[in-house]
């Protein structure tokens, strides 16, 4: 799923931005949530439009003594399993509404989903 959006958004963090679906019981790639399920944790779901740069990792010092050296100006981080384009299930209730360019999406922190699919690459033959 392309989602054009009229300015760059840029997700900090181990945070996804996703343009959520309507409510249903059964999404688009066929998976049924059970209600009681949706009901009690408000599961919801939808694609993922953009992604953060991952889980900030803090640098190690191999002699021990941070204070010796300089700091870096270069941040590292550890990727996030979410890419652009997956369905995404997730906790509603762990997320924050925005609108942007007067469309509805959702900010979720990465620990909040629940499931991703992906469409795979067919080999060619």
């Amino acid at each position: 799923m392309a989602e054009n959006l009229g300015r760059e958004v840029i997700v900090v963090g181990d945070k996804v931005l996703i343009k959520p679906e309507e409510e249903s019981s059964k999404t688009p790639t066929g998976l049924y949530l059970p209600q009681g399920v949706a009901a009690k944790e408000n599961v919801a779901s939808g694609y993922i439009v953009n992604v953060g740069p991952g889980y900030p990792t803090a640098e190690g010092n191999a002699d021990g003594e941070p204070w010796l050296h300089a700091p870096r100006s270069e941040m590292r981080y550890v990727p996030l399993q979410a890419r652009k384009g997956d369905y995404a299930v997730f906790l509603r209730r762990d997320s924050v509404e925005v609108e942007i360019d007067a469309s509805t999406y959702l900010i979720v922190g990465h620990a909040s989903i629940l499931l991703l699919i992906r469409d795979r690459a067919v080999p060619p033959v």
